[in-house]
């Protein structure tokens, strides 16, 4: 990664590891929603990450967790069970 916007993607990956484990989802049944494999998506999901990917993977993720391309984006901030979760307010 060339690192301009290595925060940003580690901060994307860490929101798609939260959704992931609150939809009850294992890095290999994500991967294989997407045709992608369970090392792609942990490499994502690592703290420290420096994988790059693609807006049509990003699309595909939010696709199979069921949600908003936009709240891998917006902070998460309702807690749950020690989890933090974004309302619809």
């Amino acid at each position: 990664m060339r690192g301009k916007h290595l925060a940003q993607y580690r901060e994307i990956g860490r929101k798609i590891a939260f959704y992931r484990k609150l939809r009850n989802l294992s890095q290999e049944g994500l991967s294989e929603m997407i045709d992608k494999s369970r090392s792609y998506i942990s490499k994502i999901e690592a703290e420290n990450s420096t994988m790059e990917f693609s807006l049509d993977v990003l699309f595909d993720i939010a696709e199979a967790l069921k949600i908003e391309v936009a709240a891998f984006f917006e902070p998460i901030d309702v807690e749950i069970k020690g989890k933090y979760l974004k309302t619809n307010q």
